[in-house]
């Protein structure tokens, strides 16, 4: 079984509050099972992107957990907000969180890593 969204995003948010490093929530969606897209900020003005890996990727049911990928790596700001505004007409229930962070590897779990790991 799958944690809420609204549950995920609330430990998402602590993680990155006691590591010292600022996030925000940019968008609300449904609290229940809304999608979650993650915006990595840079000092340099440039972003990552991070989206819910396809379902397909990994079986949900049985590990629960949500995992996600680089949809957009050091992009600039405006191509990102494009791509989450063509997103949001899609799915407007999804959900934006904000990190200023330099690294998130241990807070954003990625589907290629847990496929391929080292």
């Amino acid at each position: 079984m799958r944690l809420r969204t609204d549950i995920f995003v609330s430990a998402l948010l602590r993680r990155v509050f006691a590591r010292g490093d600022f996030a925000a929530v940019e968008k609300k969606g449904a609290e229940e099972a809304g999608a979650i897209f993650i915006r990595q900020h840079f000092r340099d003005g440039f972003e990552t992107l991070y989206a819910p890996a396809p379902q397909s990727v990994f079986d949900v049911e049985e590990s629960g957990m949500r995992l996600f990928e680089i949809r957009l790596e050091k992009a600039e700001a405006e191509k990102v907000r494009e791509l989450l505004d063509r997103e949001r007409k899609f799915d407007p229930d999804l959900w934006i969180v904000e990190l200023e962070a330099d690294d998130v590897a241990e807070i954003v779990p990625l589907a290629d890593e847990r496929q391929n790991p080292l």
